[in-house]
């Protein structure tokens, strides 16, 4: 009978000792569902986030391939506006060496006009 208390015993001592492990996996299978449930709720906002930030990226790359086309555009016109001020100033240039050429020879022409006067006055008298 003592071997059967022994093995009884022993059996008791058993059960209590898996007993308690399975308390404690019950527990930490508790809390990993949690955390598992945890970390599928902020896999699913770092998916949103990421699927927000894919969606302002296309955007953004829209928007700066329309601000590239405006820049070359502006540079075209500015390109454009440069050489019309190259040829005015050109044209300034020539106009402003016709405008002395004529006055030199206004100037020309009044002396000639005052030697022929002289001249003239020289005859009369």
């Amino acid at each position: 009978m003592e071997g059967f208390l022994l093995f009884l015993g022993f059996l008791i001592d058993r059960m209590h000792h898996y007993l308690r492990k399975l308390i404690v996996l019950r527990n930490t299978a508790g809390s990993s569902k949690k955390e598992f449930e945890r970390l599928e709720k902020e896999k699913a906002q770092l998916k949103e986030k990421a699927d927000k930030a894919a969606e302002e990226m296309k955007l953004s790359q829209k928007e700066i391939s329309s601000l590239k086309e405006t820049l070359k555009k502006v540079k075209l016109e500015s390109e454009e506006t440069d050489k019309r001020v190259e040829t005015a100033e050109a044209y300034v240039a020539a106009l402003q060496k016709q405008a002395a050429d004529l006055l030199l020879e206004y100037d020309r022409l009044l002396e000639d006009n005052q030697n022929l006067q002289n001249q003239a006055h020289g005859y009369r008298s």
